[in-house]
């Protein structure tokens, strides 16, 4: 009997969910062994023996997602957006009363977004505005993205413990939307463009000159390390983790 971790993909039928079936099947430690649509039911997880589950699912089927595998001591890396502050909170009161199930909500797989994300949080503090602007295909439904949401709130909260006083702004007239939507008092702007996958640019400004950060992912395939790293970390997590960042060294 093989000794290799059991993995389970929801959401398999959709893009990312399909590159998260190819790279579990091609990963020597880990045995796929159920990829299960929206028609699908739940208990198939049971019955197959999971250990892990992918959630690459839609923001209004995740919490349930989650919820059903927490509740049946499955460990749950969950790539889906929808994660509110409630909602995160109702998690971690659920992952109490199962304490040695772990969950990770990672906005972003991709290690180079990760990385972006976390030189900006650092650089953040040094500069006076600071503006996000996030990149993304014509199908995605949230916006802002979850990547661009956390980056603002990890920016803010840098600059806050920093004691950074807030970004000029002269603005007194505007069309409704014009400076973007305000995360954490950061402005965030959505573009959706055909021919884009996922991207984002963070702008940080000081009197004489401008540091861009900017990360590209081209195709779901480069989500798929970031993935891998989570199923083969979160069992030895127990609790909620946000950001996959929470199982990376990015202290240094």
């Amino acid at each position: 009997m093989s000794n290799n971790v059991r993995v389970a993909v929801l959401g398999a039928t959709g893009r990312m969910g399909r590159e998260a079936v190819k790279a579990v099947q091609a990963a020597p430690d880990l045995d796929l062994v159920a990829s299960l649509g929206s028609k699908d039911s739940l208990d198939t997880l049971v019955s197959a023996g999971t250990e892990i589950v992918i959630d690459l699912t839609v923001p209004d089927a995740t919490e349930t997602n989650v919820r059903y595998a927490v509740e049946h001591g499955i460990h749950a890396v969950v790539g889906t957006t929808g994660w509110t502050g409630a909602k995160l909170d109702n998690l971690r009161t659920l992952l109490g009363e199962h304490p040695g199930t772990g969950v990770l909500i990672a906005p972003n797989f991709a290690l180079g977004s990760v990385l972006a994300t976390s030189f900006a949080a650092k650089a953040a503090k040094y500069f006076d505005s600071v503006e996000i602007i996030e990149l993304h295909h014509p199908k995605k439904v949230d916006a802002p993205s979850g990547t661009a949401l956390r980056t603002a709130e990890l920016i803010a909260a840098a600059r806050a413990a920093a004691g950074t006083p807030p970004a000029p702004d002269a603005t007194e007239k505007q069309l409704d939307g014009a400076r973007g939507a305000v995360v954490a008092g950061i402005p965030v702007h959505s573009i959706r463009l055909s021919g884009l996958v996922a991207h984002q640019e963070v702008l940080l400004g000081s009197f004489g000159e401008q540091l861009t950060i900017r990360h590209d992912s081209f195709n779901q395939e480069s989500f798929m390390p970031g993935v891998l790293i989570g199923v083969r970390n979160v069992a030895g997590r127990p609790g909620l983790t946000v950001g996959l960042d929470g199982y990376l060294d990015l202290e240094g």
